[in-house]
């Protein structure tokens, strides 16, 4: 077979990422020695990491990355960080995710900012603080994305630095903010670092003032980790839940910024606030949020009494309770950060319903959240006003515009493939999810295959059911956990450059 991809210059590139991971690690590697917990797992991890690095730096020594090799060098980049970022939880060999199956479960959940855990006991008694902030530490690497990062500090990526971002971009693209590409990958780091450092800097201000006893130095870090990317581990096994409601007010608009495209934000910091009011997507994406709040909002008041296991409080009839737990929730599962203010799972069938809607709508283009993104929505319902007009006014030119812009009949195309994509792909997982289940004798109900699918792949976390808020997917058998691996994966790339993967047309014409 004569293969037309540079297999060897895509393996090589991504030794040069997994080796630099080692930096990375060097933040848990100084908690550990700091509670003197954890030092040799870090230690032998960064080691395992610079030398398998090195390893695949050998397949090529001076690689070329042409468009073929950007799609793979991607889609093995986030498949080899999840296997190495699963090296401490096994080298650890504490809790569930001491086995390997787990341990990639966990990693790969992280890195693709999922926030679905088999972290059977969430708890310091168990892992060490070393290792849980290892955990919070893959989703915020992963937020804006490994190969961004890579682009933004290493020269040898800038060339092909434009197709490497296409390939990885959660969304339809990339906004180019300044004339170099590695430039650009550096502007949106410095926004998503910016506002990780804003949100610890209130959640740790409320602790000194007294409004958030249990949010400690620790919990202030641990959080905005993993706020701004949309991924929702938390070292608190009951999630938000564990702290006040003036935390849980001040997550709130952090949840909705990392849902933002962060293009957005530059323009905002360069005196250009109306590009941000005036853009579509992000009224669309606020209204969408906002309706869909207020009607859950209404549900809870109206509802019968909801109590939180470990932290009671009444929801119906309770105004702020009200608001403040639909508010939460639902920017929660639309940005797909996966965080909980109570348990939704004894929420009444409506308000499920609502959440489960909006486990389908995503965050922005350009932004850490995931999901189907709400800007394909904002095209598919044009382009669906557009043929009602047409069939009215058949002689009509009517385009579809988007920012006063016409879109391209090729990119409406794309995103009616992706979204069908999506949909196959979910209603398919979901089909396995049922029949692997059945055939180890696990009862999994048609919900729970359903939102457990749908929260992996779309990188949400939590489901309904046994993987709702305060459960987890430790139940599932070794195979599922696999699959759901792949979804997650999947998920995060957006599908395409991962099918891509698996055409001939790809390896050979």
């Amino acid at each position: 077979m004569n293969v037309r991809v540079d297999w060897r210059a895509s393996v090589s590139l991504v030794g040069t990422v997994v080796k630099y991971l080692a930096v990375a690690l060097l933040l848990p590697l100084l908690v550990a020695l700091w509670y003197g917990d954890g030092l040799v797992t870090f230690g032998a991890t960064i080691l395992f990491a610079v030398l398998f690095g090195w390893s695949l730096e050998q397949f090529d020594d001076d690689p070329d990355l042409g468009a073929r090799e950007g799609f793979l060098m991607v889609g093995l980049t986030w498949l080899t960080v999840a296997f190495v970022g699963a090296v401490p939880y096994l080298i650890a060999g504490n809790g569930t995710v001491a086995q390997p199956s787990y341990a990639l479960f966990e990693s790969m959940s992280g890195f693709t900012t999922t926030g679905a855990t088999v972290m059977g006991d969430i708890s310091f008694d168990t892992h060490s603080r070393a290792l849980m902030l290892w955990r919070q530490q893959t989703q915020w690497l992963g937020g804006m994305g490994i190969v961004v990062l890579a682009v933004a500090i290493l020269p040898e990526l800038s060339v092909g630095g434009a197709q490497l971002m296409d390939a990885e971009a959660p969304g339809p693209g990339i906004e180019k903010l300044t004339p170099r590409i590695a430039e650009t990958a550096r502007v949106l780091w410095l926004v998503y670092l910016g506002f990780t450092v804003v949100e610890f800097l209130l959640l740790y201000g409320l602790h000194l003032a007294g409004h958030a006893p249990n949010m400690t130095l620790y919990n202030a870090v641990a959080h905005p980790l993993t706020t701004m990317p949309t991924g929702g581990f938390s070292p608190e096994a009951r999630s938000i839940e564990a702290f006040s409601a003036v935390v849980q007010w001040v997550i709130i608009p952090f949840m909705v910024v990392a849902g933002t495209n962060f293009a957005l934000f530059w323009h905002v910091v360069r005196g250009e606030s109306s590009n941000l009011f005036g853009d579509s997507e992000f009224r669309f994406y606020a209204g969408a949020m906002g309706v869909l709040s207020a009607i859950a909002a209404v549900i809870l008041f109206v509802g019968p009494t909801l109590l939180g296991p470990s932290n009671p409080v009444e929801v119906a009839g309770q105004g702020e309770s009200s608001v403040r737990h639909a508010a939460f929730n639902i920017v929660s599962i639309v940005t797909t950060t996966g965080y909980a203010s109570m348990d939704f799972q004894a929420w009444s069938g409506p308000a499920k319903y609502v959440l489960v809607f909006a486990m389908f709508v995503g965050g922005s283009a350009g932004s850490t959240g995931g999901g189907i993104k709400i800007i394909r929505w904002l095209v598919i319902l044009k382009s669906i006003r557009r043929e009602l007009f047409t069939t009215v006014h058949p002689e009509a030119v009517s385009p579809v515009r988007l920012a006063g812009k016409a879109l391209d009949e090729r990119a409406l195309r794309g995103i009616y493939a992706f979204t069908l994509l999506y949909f196959v792909l979910f209603l398919l997982g979901a089909l396995l999810l049922a029949v692997d289940a059945s055939r180890v004798g696990l009862e999994l109900s048609v919900v729970e295959a359903v939102t457990a699918s749908a929260a992996t792949l779309g990188n949400i976390g939590p489901g309904l059911g046994m993987v709702g808020p305060m459960g987890s997917y430790i139940d599932f058998p070794a195979s599922s956990k696999l699959l759901m691996v792949g979804l997650m994966w999947i998920g995060r790339l957006e599908i395409i450059p991962v099918l891509v993967l698996l055409t001939s047309g790809y390896w050979r014409s």
